[in-house]
């Protein structure tokens, strides 16, 4: 088996085990990636903005 097909299943089965383990804390994680990618996209329409 190749070493990073071999990786990308143990990542896999930790998230897998993250989420049925603690599915609310997977469910914030998930919120707060959302709101960090939420505040980048409103920083560049700011700057976009300002430029015209």
């Amino acid at each position: 088996m190749d070493v990073k097909k071999l990786v990308g299943a143990i990542v896999v089965i930790f998230v897998l085990f993250f989420i049925i383990t603690q599915p609310h804390a997977a469910a914030n994680f998930v919120l707060e990636i959302l709101h960090f990618l939420e505040y980048i996209a409103l920083s560049i329409i700011t700057f976009l903005k300002s430029l015209f």
